[in-house]
Formats: structure tokens, C-alpha cells, sequence
């Protein structure tokens, strides 16, 4: 069974009787220097805390927050990741059809279905074009989904719904005729590709969900890698904008489970009125208080990750494997005989993110999160022997499985 997400050591660590210490896992893209000190100094100091319930409403760290991007605490909400965020917006908006790119991070979709009996149309990234967002025709594919006529639909029938009816061109122009798109979503950096949106950009697509009055999400999980394109201040300004932050990738405190959301005010208290109480811990609360005061972090981790993304890339075009450039902490690579590479990695206690199971993406893509020189350099070299393997196999024996012995070559190795 494939994994939804990365990160899933435990799994791993049984199926091969590994310590989980020894697991090198490319498939989380959280940040390569692990825990701040500051974050870590934290808990320890109130570790006694936890005799008590937490703040249900987080308010020093809302505070916190309000101070570092300078906006009202009463616009944010603390959750136990940006995940459960998702999940409580989908709940309490309650969508009729919702506009999602593809490839995309899965949740939204998922969300959307679990919260409400919807339709969710998808945004089709072409590879072309390294899977980018356009920013004109996303807007108008909200703006034809809107329109409820079928007339310029048409024009997007290669935006396909999740649930299509079928092919008869009359029945799906009905069919994107029913109701308009009320909630769209956004990730930016989006995740699993690393490519984001600019911030000018992002903000004109705001201004055109504000006028069909249909809300839009922007998951910035990865923004902390290119702060300068977030727009989470310009909630304040749009009633349709919400914008959703998480601690985990940046800060690597993702055993915590951390993150926030910036509201509209006018719907504050309908997306608190759906949320479940004591949900982000104390402990949680305080290491969030300390990382957003720790500077000196924030500095090293730009140096490390620019220096690690420098040294990555040159290996994929040294070893000629495609991939596409990134904004953020993780890449995205198209590599020749990835489900047997992949199952090879792990062999070796090394795991990688099989994105085949990404709306829009085939088997030959593969997410890695920029990790340690110590780390990149194995990976690197691993898949090196694995490609060179695979590629020998393939001259002499076309006739033989390649892949299973890609995968008797990983073993023997181990």
C-alpha cells in the first residue's frame, strides 16, 4: 500500500527491522538543521505546564504572531498543524464546488469531501511549463466556473472534474454548469513541485476571487523559504482571503503539530464555532512563542538550504536527471525506472517520496527534501549506482526484468 504523505518512518523501520535513527527519510521536506535550540530550551522550561489544560485559545502565541507579521491576533487561529486548519475551514464554510490545481497537496481535495457532498474541479499544471500556475487562466477558470453558462466551459474541458460524469461533451457542459466555485485553494510554494507564485500575482488572484465571491485559500506551509511572496497581510484587506502558515517545515517541529490561519473578521467566528477546544498543546504554543525570536536560526537556515540546493542540483545535472527548480526545501524529479529506484532507496533505509499518487503526476516522479551534505551526497550516490545498474541490465539482457534486478542489486548491497 502507498503512502499518502512522507515522513512515514515507522512503517519502514518494521518492515526492514531498522532503527529508526538510521532511516534517512527524503520524504518529509522539513528543514535539514532539526529543532532550534530556542524551541527545544522552551519545552524543557515548561515541561511543568503540562499538569495543565493549554490555552484553548493560544493567546501568547497569537500574540506572538500578530507582532511578527504585524496583524490583528483576533484574525488568527492556532490549529494542530495548518492540516487540521484545512479541515475546519472545508467544515465550516461548506462549499458547493471547489476549484483545486493539480498536482496539488492532497488534503484540500480530501477535505472538501469528507466535510460536504461537493463537486471538485481541477485546475489542470502542465508540465510544459514546470507545472506553474498561469495566473490569467486560473482566473478565469473561476470566472467560467462561475458564470454557470456552458458556452465558455467548453473552453476548459482539459480542466477535468474530479467526478466527471462521463465523456458526452453536452452532459459535462451541464454538469459545469450547475453551481458556481465558492472556494478555491492555492498552495505557494506548492507542494510537490517547490515552484511559487509571485507575490503580485497571488494578490490579483485575490482581488478576483473578492469579486465573484468565492473564497480562496492560500496554503503558504513553504513560504518561510521566500517570505517575500507572502500576502498574509493582506487579509485584512479581502473578505475572501485566507491565508494558512505552518511551523513545521521552517522550524522542523513536526512531531508538535503547528500551524495558524489568518481570517477575514467577518467569518472569525464561524470558523472558530466549528473548531474543536485544546487542540494546539502547551508545549506547542511555547516552542512556537520562542522560534519566531530566534533570528539567528531563520539566518542559518537560509545559508544551509541555498548552499545544499547549489550542490543537489549540480548532482542531478551531473547524473542528468530531470528536475524542476525550486523555491522551496524539496524537489520534484522525473528519473527513469522510479518505482524500482524507489523500492531499491528503501532497501537501503533511505525514503523518498513516490508522487504517483499526485492528481496530474505519472510513476516517474520523485519528491526529495533538501537534507544534510552528509545525507545529499549518499542519496546522490546511491541512485547514481542504481541508474548506472539499471542501465547496464538494460543493454545486456533487454529481454529480463530490469526492475527486479535493480532491486536483488539494492539487497545484496545493504
Amino acid at each position: 500500500m502507498q503512502e499518502t504523505h512522507g515522513g512515514n518512518i515507522y512503517i519502514l523501520s518494521e518492515k526492514l527491522r531498522l532503527n529508526e535513527k538510521n532511516i534517512i527519510d527524503f520524504s518529509a521536506s522539513i528543514n535539514p538543521l532539526g529543532i532550534p535550540r530556542s524551541a527545544i530550551s522552551a519545552i524543557k522550561d515548561n515541561a511543568k505546564r503540562l499538569y495543565n489544560y493549554p490555552d484553548p485559545d493560544a493567546k501568547r502565541l497569537r500574540l506572538q504572531l500578530s507582532k511578527q507579521h504585524k496583524i490583528n491576533p483576533e484574525s488568527i487561529i492556532c490549529g494542530n498543524g495548518s492540516t487540521e486548519l484545512i479541515y475546519l475551514v472545508a467544515r465550516a464554510l461548506r462549499p458547493e464546488r471547489v476549484l483545486i490545481p493539480a498536482p496539488t497537496f492532497s488534503e484540500y481535495e480530501r477535505a472538501c469531501r469528507i466535510s460536504n457532498k461537493l463537486r471538485v474541479m481541477s485546475y489542470e499544471l502542465k508540465k510544459e511549463d514546470n507545472f506553474d500556475i498561469n495566473t490569467d487562466t486560473f482566473i478565469e477558470a473561476l470566472e467560467q466556473q462561475n458564470s454557470r453558462g456552458p458556452r465558455k466551459v467548453a473552453d476548459f474541458l482539459g480542466q477535468r472534474t474530479a467526478e466527471q460524469p462521463g465523456e458526452n461533451t453536452t452532459e459535462l457542459l451541464r454538469y459545469c454548469s450547475n453551481a458556481p466555485v465558492n472556494l478555491a485553494f492555492l498552495c505557494n510554494p506548492n507542494n510537490p513541485t517547490g515552484r511559487a507564485l509571485k507575490k503580485t500575482n497571488v494578490i490579483k488572484i485575490a482581488d478576483a476571487s473578492r469579486k465573484l465571491k468565492c473564497y480562496l485559500i492560500i496554503d503558504e506551509a513553504f513560504i518561510d523559504f521566500v517570505p517575500e511572496e507572502s500576502v498574509i497581510k493582506e487579509v485584512e484587506k479581502n473578505p475572501y482571503l485566507i491565508v494558512l502558515r505552518s511551523l513545521t517545515k521552517f522550524y522542523a517541529l513536526s512531531g508538535l503539530r503547528i500551524g495558524y490561519g489568518v481570517f477575514p473578521l467577518n467569518i472569525i467566528e464561524t470558523i472558530k464555532n466549528h473548531k474543536e477546544p485544546w487542540t494546539v498543546n502547551t508545549l506547542a504554543q511555547t516552542a512556537g512563542v520562542a522560534v519566531f525570536n530566534d533570528a539567528a536560526f531563520k539566518k542559518k537556515t537560509f545559508r544551509v538550504i541555498k548552499r545544499e540546493k547549489d550542490f543537489l542540483e549540480k548532482g542531478f545535472k551531473r547524473l542528468e536527471i530531470s528536475y524542476i527548480p525550486s523555491e522551496a526545501n524539496y524537489y520534484l524529479l522525473r528519473i527513469n525506472h522510479a518505482k524500482e529506484i524507489i523500492s531499491a532507496l528503501r532497501n537501503k533505509g533511505i525514503i523518498v517520496r513516490d508522487c504517483s499518487n499526485f492528481k496530474g503526476l505519472d510513476g516517474a516522479y520523485i519528491r526529495i527534501a533538501v537534507k544534510s551534505r552528509e545525507d545529499n551526497m549518499r542519496l546522490l550516490n546511491v541512485i547514481a549506482r542504481l541508474m548506472k545498474s539499471a542501465e547496464a541490465i538494460s543493454k545486456a539482457y533487454p529481454e529480463q526484468s530490469e526492475g527486479n534486478e535493480i532491486l536483488r542489486s539494492a539487497r545484496n548491497d545493504r
